[in-house]
């Protein structure tokens, strides 16, 4: 992983998450802006895949559990597009809500993959 890319993802990720969740809260269902900044956040784990697939190839293995790393990063990825498409058939101010926490668990789960990528010894 690389380090500042990781603050990034988990910055959008938790500034993403807080937008939907105080949109939901107002009452507010699931909009352009809501799905959108929910895209944001998958968009990024998708480059998080290709930088995971690519880092050990030039020399930046991960010190922790690589099993463990996959599990969380296939988990996150496969969060925003659910939620998504729940907020779209349920289209109500739960969903935006929910795409919000989902937002929120993903910015979790990469500090997460982080501490296993770099701190972890196997």
């Amino acid at each position: 992983m690389i380090e500042w890319f990781t603050w990034l993802q988990v910055g959008v990720a938790l500034i993403a998450g807080l937008f939907c969740l105080v949109l939901g809260l107002l009452g507010r269902q699931p909009n352009d802006y809501s799905l959108g900044a929910t895209l944001l956040v998958e968009l990024l784990l998708v480059a998080q895949l290709v930088v995971a697939i690519v880092a050990p190839f030039v020399g930046n293995p991960p010190r922790g559990s690589l099993p463990e790393f996959y599990i969380y990063l296939v988990s996150a990825l496969l969060l925003p597009p659910l939620a998504g498409f729940w907020a779209l058939l349920e289209r109500n101010r739960w969903a935006t809500v929910v795409l919000g926490v989902v937002c929120l668990a993903v910015a979790v789960m990469v500090y997460r993959m982080y501490q296993i990528w770099v701190f972890q010894v196997a």
